[in-house]
Formats: structure tokens, C-alpha cells, sequence
């Protein structure tokens, strides 16, 4: 078969870097072009510095290395690359390690002569910090050991981010972005260096500035898989001069909080660390923190200055580097406008060099329609249409509506799902306007301008370019992009009649966008495979809902929990659509409901002791009060970490869990038999019974705890100040069961005594067991899913529910029958599941239902928001939902006083 083929090409004629990723890019077309996931598959896995399995070829990382042309390839990566090419075309098994010496000889002799590191962007001071992200074209090893937490916050993120990235472009191919120094007469570079350019800035601040929908998250995505992609594709660590880049959100800080504390909280949070490891990576500057959205802190419009921006980069300012002497590295986006407010009141990133992303001109935009729809496309016509728009009598105004990635988007969706692009852009040109026929505003005598942006892949948004430039006083300054004279509308000049044409014309494709995407995502994925397609107007009435929600959080109040802010749509915190007042008034119903149907088959099961038991009704009363409380609670909490365990291993913990459970019941067993004197079980069903039991719940403990391999679980004390009056009505459920057998049995004042205190003492440290096995995080964390916490908080109820349901059967089989008192068990366990373990999912599920009943959401809301991500209507972002923009979240949220809950 390999004799009927070319020889595969020849690794010894490239001459630099940029030939030796050409040549892996020609010999998987010679290997037939496997895919990336293929690729994964033949490439196998390797070991990390701390013994983690990962895979050597991971899509991303593979469409990474094929992409960059300024760095050499680890020997790892073509080593896994070229066995995998050679294996996929059925090469001769005998032949592959000479053809791996072949690469290995040539990628040595470029090491060899690779040239250094690149210098630093014109104006930067030359420090002696070392380069923040990965390390120069040849072997330079890592100055200092590695690091297992940086190591695992480094893997967290990347996987993160490399979702984010596809949420946000549709695929995995980014456009190139062009970009260099203002004025200084350099070729441009492109989007894929921007790691190189942050690692050159002395120090290393920057400010990233840019007009609504201009890509500054997609840069900062970019620049975080710049930084960390060299340093992981071979399976390393980040060493001590090599701080883990981390994007945060920046609407979730709020006024008033340090900074570094709450960076410690945001690794915890969205990343798994534990709270140790996360205060030392930020105090040791482990921690590169990106910074995005500095906009979103302050409510639109604005009433004043922007005071929580204002705050936060007060706080940026204070960040210093380990030594204290000096900045500390940090990145920031920040949106135009906002920066100019920031700008009249005197705020800013102190020593930041400031780049602005310039919007889209007219030969960029055809090039990414070019691509989008090349010759033969369904709507490569549509293109011309668009260039008539463009040079047409209102072209400034066109050209000022499609001038950024975002609203080009809003008009490619709208035509590929039949729009008529004439219409989408027509707009009466304003009368007496000889410019308005000059074409789309490009500025004449900028040979920057000329420059347009490569086309990309189908499916992915456009992004503009920046310059950058300083100041005399050493800081960077932003400069215009001289493409247009500058105006309200994105920079192009649009003012008068041309900018009302321009927000006439974005407008209209907002208006088209959620229908446009309705079309193009039919209800039929693996998310959403059963059910009617989703009408449009539909659509949008749940989207507005879930619009004025977020205004509503955008408000805030004192007592509002943490993760309400202007954009994250969290879906245990969603409930108040249905109406806070509301919600929360059958809530507590229902946990009042709950304690008491949970009471009464206790009672009923028990079938011992006098009804007007004065400890017992005391022990009621309390059961009862507390589950009021807790469903009467503000915000019930939400929280816990997230697993990934192989059956296996969670079938061995099972095992453990089991074997020890049932040892400790029957000596349990044997402990009720002594209390009690015999008089109302034997020894074999204290044995039997205690031992089945103990067996029961050692199971159900393994399963979810001593199966997690690694796992970074919480401590008893954090166990107890997450859930104290959970806890305790664990612990007075655990004293009512126990009550029944000591009164039948006479147990003196004493032995009542003791048996009463061990029951709720056994029982209090069940239920730290189940909160510390349903909380924390595994070594092998999956990505964070917005129903995560949700869906955790339902397990601890019917974990909760499981043990309140064993220890009460014990007890009811005395009694009565198997089947009855298997019924009472169960109906009694779940009730108290409800009202003491899944207090937030119960909230929630009230709450949502209310609101499908009327009519503001629909019945099976996840469902919907899976669908709405597919269709780039939402996406995830960490352990929320965003809106795919905020001036999509801001168009169809309803008038003040209309609509939300």
C-alpha cells in the first residue's frame, strides 16, 4: 500500500520553524487528512509531572501547533503526530522508526539554530522578568519544579476556555488578526502572536479597549490559549516564572472587595481548588488574571461615574508582583464608551499598555464574506448585494452598522436563513450628503486600511485588528486607527443622518437575529431529540423573560448571593421569574407539608410511645420549625464540586463503603440490643438488621466518597458551616427514630439518655459524611456545568432522604410488615430529603414551575436553554448561561415596568 503512494515528505528541508509546521501540515494531507479526533485516538496518552493521564494529541492543541508558524513543535507533540499519521495510512509497521529519527534529526538541527526570544514592542522597558507564556523555540527548561495545583488550574482552564472559544465562534478556526505598534513602520503580526506580544511588555499590564461586538473576549480567550497551550501541549507543568493565565469575570467582583481574596474565591469556585492552594498560587503570583468585561460592573445607561470600574482597577493598581516593588501582571478589557468615562474621571490601569481592536472596513468584511460564502455557495450572490450596500448612497451608515465581528454575524445569520440582505440594509441615505456616495468611509492615504483581515473558517465570527502606542510618559496610548475621521457610531464617521441609518440598520438585524437562529437550529440535536420545534415568537417571549431577570439582578440588593449579576443566568437562582413573594410563600408551604407528611409516617410506621410524648412533640416541633426555616430561606444555596469517577473505581469504593458500613451497623446493632436489655429485639436481628443497614449506608457513602481517587473534599468544619440546620434536623431525625424502641424497652433515665444523644450524634455525623461526599472536587473534575449545583443538591436530598429512609425501617419493621414499613420508609425518606438536603432544588423547581404555568418560560426550561446555546442564541460561560452578547440581551429585554417577574 505505501509503495503505491508519493514518499511522504521530507522533514530535512525546512529551514526554520515556519517549514517544519509546514511540512506536518503536508504529511497529514499525504497521511489522507485524518481528523482531530482520529488524530487523539492513534496518538494515545502520556503521563503529566504528577502522574495524570492525558491525551498527547488533543484536538485543540493539535489545531493550535498546525496553526502557529513562530514556534518549534516539543519533540513529544511530533513524535505522537507523526507515529499517528504514518499509523492511519497503514504504513509499514518496520519503516515508522525511521521516519520518526528522519523528523527527530530535523527538528534537532532547527533547535539548534533557533533564533532567540523576539523583542519587545516599541516603548516597553526591558525588565528582568522572564517571559509569562511558554518558553522560547528550543528545549529551555522550566527554571523551577512544577507545581500539581498550578499543573491542574492550568489543565482546568485551558479546557474551559477551548469551550468558551467554540461557543463563541461556532468552530475551531479563528481569522487572523493583525495587529503592531502605532506608527513604528513594522509589518504587522498576527492574532496567533499575541502571547509572544503580551510576554514582551515591561511590565506586563495591558488594557484591551474596543466598541461593543469587536471581539475583545475573543482576545482574551486567544491570549489565554497563547499563554498556556506551549507550556501544556507536551504534557508540562507551568513553572515559577510561568503564572497560569485565568479569566475572570469581572461583573462578579463587587464594591468594596479586595482583590486578591476574591481571586482566591474565583479559583475555588469555578476551578475546584482548594482554598489553600488557591491563597498560595495568588499570594506566590502563580495566577496571571484576565480580566474581562470592566464594563459590565456599572448599570446602563449610566447615572454618573462609573464607580465599581472605578473600584476595581483601584484594586488592579494595588496588585504588585511577588516582590511588592513592582506591578503586577494583569489584563483588562474594557469596552469604548465605558473607557472614556473612565478616562474623564481620571481612572485607569496604572503602567497598562492600552490597545484598542479596531472596527471592520470594507475590504475586511468582504474578505470574511468571501470566505463565509465562496463561489458556488447557496448565497455567494448575496455578497454583491452587500458591496452595493456598502458603496452604495448610504454606505457610511451600512458600513457603520456592520462594522464590528458581532453585528456581521447578526447579518450572516439573518441571510443564511433566507433574509434578503437589500432589505436587512437598505436606509434612506440623508438628503444633501455628497459623502454619503463616497463609499464606506475608508479614510483615504492609510496604508492600514489596505490591510484586511484573512478569511475565515465557515461558521467562526470575524474580529478586528488594533495598534498599540505610548505616551511620552512611558504608558501606552491609544491612537485612532486613521481608517475614517471617527464618530459615534464605531468610529467611521457616522454622525447625522448616517448614524440614525446605522441604528436603524442594527436594529433590524437584532430584530431578525433570534428568528434567523430559530431557523438554522432545529429542534433536533442530541440535546433537544424529542418535542415540536420552537415557534420564534416563542422564542423571543422566553428570552425576554430571562432578559428582565437579568436586569433585575443587575440591580442587586444587600442581601443578594453571590453569582447575581448583570449577564450570568444561574439556574438554581432563576426561581424569582415565577415572583419572589410567590415562590418563596408555597415553598414554605410545602416544607411545612413536608415535615409534616415526614412526622406523621414516622408516627404512623413508629406506632410506639403516647401521642402527647412531651419530648417527642418537642422534637416534632423543632423538626418542623427548622424545615420551614429552611424553605423559607432568602436564596437557598447551591453548591459542590464536580466528579468524573470511572465505574470501576466508584464499584470498588462501593465494595469498601459496604464492607465497613457493615461491620459498623452490626456492632451498631449489638450497641441497641445492650441499651435496650433485650426486651424489644434479639441478637439476630440485631445483628441481621444492623448489619443490612450499616451495609445500606456504607454503600451509598462509598459510591459517591471513597470511589473519588484524589479527591479534594471538604473539611467537617467547612461540612458544618455550609449546611448547620440541615444538620441538625439530620441529627433530630436520627433522635426521633431512636426514641420509639428506647420507651418501648423502659429504658431507664440514663440509657435514654445515652441512647437519645448517640442516635442524634450517629446521625449528625451521617449527614457531614453525605455533605463532604457530595461536595468538594475529583483530580479527574469534569468541565463545570451550570446545572451542576442543581443537580448536586437534588443528591444530597435523596442521599439525606436514603438514611433517614434505612434507619427509619429498622425501626417500623419492629412493628408491622415488610411492605409497610418499606412504604413508610420511603414515603418518610424522601419528604425529608426535600425539606432538609434539596431545599435549593426544590425552590427552583416551584419556582420554574410557576412560571411555565404562567406562561413566561417554558415546562422544560433545560431543554430549551441547551437548545438556545446550540443555536448561538446563549452560551455557557464557566457555571452560568450568558447571552451570546450583551446588546442582544439589552435589545430584548422589555421596557422598565413591563414584563420579568
Amino acid at each position: 500500500m505505501a509503495g503505491d503512494r508519493p514518499r511522504p515528505p521530507d522533514p530535512a528541508e525546512a529551514t526554520d520553524a515556519a517549514d517544519f509546521v509546514r511540512a506536518l501540515v503536508r504529511l497529514r494531507q499525504w497521511a489522507g487528512e485524518p481528523s482531530l479526533s482520529r488524530l487523539r485516538a492513534l496518538g494515545g496518552q502520556t503521563a503529566t509531572p504528577d502522574g495524570t493521564k492525558v491525551d498527547a494529541l488533543p484536538r485543540s492543541t493539535t489545531s493550535h501547533v498546525l496553526r502557529q508558524a513562530d514556534r518549534l513543535p516539543r519533540w513529544d507533540f511530533v513524535r505522537a503526530f507523526v507515529t499517528a499519521c504514518f499509523h492511519y495510512c497503514d504504513h509499514p509497521p518496520e519503516l515508522v522508526p525511521g521516519e520518526l529519527e528522519r523528523w527527530r534529526a530535523a527538528r534537532a538541527a532547527l533547535a539548534e539554530r533557533a533564533a532567540p526570544d523576539p523583542p519587545a514592542p516599541a516603548g516597553s522597558q526591558v525588565a528582568g522578568d522572564q517571559p509569562v507564556g511558554g518558553q522560547a523555540a528550543g528545549e529551555a527548561a522550566v527554571a523551577s519544579p512544577p507545581d500539581p495545583a498550578a499543573a491542574l488550574l492550568a489543565r482546568r482552564v485551558l479546557r474551559e476556555e477551548d469551550r468558551s472559544r467554540k461557543g463563541l465562534l461556532g468552530g475551531y478556526t479563528l481569522a487572523p488578526v493583525s495587529f503592531g505598534p502605532y506608527g513604528a513602520g513594522r509589518a504587522e503580526h498576527d492574532l496567533h502572536e499575541i502571547g509572544r506580544f503580551f510576554a514582551g511588555l515591561r511590565p506586563r499590564r495591558l488594557l484591551v479597549v474596543g466598541e461593543s461586538g469587536a471581539g475583545k473576549t475573543v482576545l482574551a480567550i486567544e491570549l489565554v490559549l497563547r499563554l498556556l497551550e506551549p507550556v501544556l501541549s507536551a504534557g508540562e507543568a507551568p513553572g515559577r516564572d510561568q503564572p497560569v493565565p485565568v479569566r475572570l469575570n469581572a461583573a462578579r467582583w463587587t464594591l468594596g472587595r479586595p482583590f486578591e481574596p476574591w481571586l482566591a474565591e474565583q479559583l475555588t469556585r469555578e476551578f475546584g481548588l482548594t482554598a489553600g492552594d488557591a491563597q498560595r498560587l495568588v499570594r506566590d503570583r502563580r495566577v496571571l488574571p484576565v480580566v474581562d468585561g470592566l464594563d459590565e460592573l456599572d448599570p446602563e445607561p449610566p447615572t454618573g461615574p462609573p464607580r465599581r470600574a472605578i473600584g476595581l482597577l483601584t484594586e488592579l493598581n494595588r496588585y504588585s508582583d511577588h516582590t511588592g516593588r513592582r506591578p503586577g501582571a494583569v489584563v483588562v478589557t474594557c469596552r469604548a464608551d465605558r473607557h472614556a468615562e473612565l478616562c474623564e474621571a481620571a481612572a485607569g490601569l496604572d503602567d497598562a499598555a492600552v490597545i484598542r481592536l479596531h472596527n471592520l472596513d470594507a475590504g475586511q468584511i468582504a474578505a470574511y464574506l468571501r470566505a463565509r460564502w465562496p463561489d458556488g455557495h447557496p448565497r455567494a450572490a448575496c455578497r454583491d448585494v452587500v458591496h452595493a450596500a456598502l458603496s452604495g448612497p448610504a454606505g457610511r451608515a451600512v458600513h457603520a452598522a456592520l462594522g464590528t465581528p458581532w453585528r456581521l454575524l447578526l447579518l450572516v445569520t439573518a441571510v443564511e436563513s433566507g433574509g434578503d440582505p437589500a432589505e436587512l440594509l437598505h436606509v434612506d441615505p440623508p438628503d444633501g450628503d455628497p459623502a454619503a456616495s463616497h463609499g464606506a468611509g475608508r479614510a483615504g492615504g492609510d496604508p492600514a486600511a489596505s490591510h484586511g483581515v484573512g478569511p475565515s473558517a465557515p461558521g467562526s465570527g470575524p474580529v478586528g485588528s488594533f495598534d498599540v502606542g505610548r505616551s511620552g510618559d512611558g504608558s501606552a496610548e491609544v491612537f485612532g486607527d486613521g481608517r475614517s475621521e471617527g464618530g459615534p457610531a464605531g468610529g467611521f464617521g457616522a454622525e447625522g443622518g448616517d448614524g440614525a441609518g446605522a441604528a436603524v440598520i442594527a436594529g433590524r438585524l437584532l430584530e431578525a437575529y433570534v428568528p434567523a437562529a430559530t431557523d438554522l437550529a432545529p429542534r433536533s440535536s442530541a440535546a433537544c431529540s424529542h418535542g415540536t420545534p420552537y415557534e420564534p415568537a416563542q422564542v423571543r417571549a422566553w428570552l425576554a423573560c430571562l432578559a428582565a431577570c437579568l436586569r433585575e439582578q443587575a440591580r442587586g440588593g444587600t442581601d443578594r448571593p453571590p453569582g447575581l449579576t448583570a449577564i450570568d443566568l444561574v439556574p438554581h437562582l432563576l426561581w424569582p421569574i415565577g415572583g419572589r413573594r410567590r415562590v418563596r410563600a408555597l415553598h414554605g408551604l410545602c416544607g411545612v407539608l413536608f415535615a409534616v407528611v415526614a412526622m406523621l409516617t414516622f408516627r404512623t410506621g413508629s406506632a410506639a410511645g403516647d401521642p402527647e410524648e412531651p419530648l417527642a412533640l418537642v422534637l416534632v416541633a423543632g423538626w418542623v420549625a427548622l424545615a420551614t426555616t429552611l424553605s423559607l430561606a432568602r436564596w437557598p444555596a447551591a453548591a459542590g464540586g464536580r466528579t468524573r469517577v470511572p465505574r470501576r473505581r466508584r464499584f470498588a469504593g462501593g465494595l469498601l463503603g459496604a464492607s465497613a458500613g457493615a461491620v459498623v451497623g452490626v456492632l451498631g446493632g449489638l450497641a441497641g440490643l445492650a441499651l435496650t436489655g433485650g426486651r424489644v429485639f434479639g441478637p439476630g436481628f440485631a445483628v441481621a438488621a444492623g448489619g443490612a443497614g450499616g451495609l445500606v449506608l456504607g454503600a451509598v457513602i462509598g459510591l459517591t466518597a471513597a470511589g473519588r481517587h484524589g479527591a479534594e473534599r471538604m473539611t467537617v468544619a467547612e461540612a458544618i458551616r455550609a449546611e448547620p440546620l440541615s444538620l441538625l434536623g439530620f441529627g433530630l431525625c436520627g433522635a426521633l427514630t431512636a426514641l420509639p424502641p428506647l420507651r418501648l424497652a423502659g429504658a431507664g433515665p440514663l440509657p435514654l439518655a445515652v441512647g437519645f444523644a448517640g442516635a442524634f450524634a450517629l446521625a449528625f455525623a451521617l449527614g457531614i459524611a453525605f455533605t463532604i461526599a457530595t461536595g468538594g472536587w475529583s483530580k479527574d473534575a469534569e468541565l463545570a456545568h451550570p446545572r451542576e449545583a442543581l443537580r448536586r443538591n437534588a443528591v444530597i436530598g435523596l442521599a439525606f432522604g436514603l438514611v433517614g429512609a434505612v434507619a427509619a425501617f429498622l425501626v417500623f419493621v419492629l412493628h408491622h410488615g415488610v411492605l409497610r414499613s418499606l412504604l413508610c420508609a420511603l414515603v418518610g425518606g424522601v419528604t425529608f430529603g426535600l425539606a432538609f438536603g434539596a431545599t435549593a432544588w426544590a425552590r427552583t423547581m416551584i419556582g420554574l414551575g410557576v412560571a411555565a404555568a404562567r406562561g413566561l418560560l417554558p415546562l422544560r426550561l433545560w431543554a430549551f436553554l441547551d437548545w438556545a446555546c446550540e443555536a448561538r442564541l446563549l452560551r455557557v460561560s464557566g457555571a452560568t448561561y450568558q447571552f451570546r452578547h450583551r446588546e442582544l440581551q439589552d435589545h430584548l429585554a422589555p421596557p422598565d415596568g413591563s414584563g420579568g417577574s
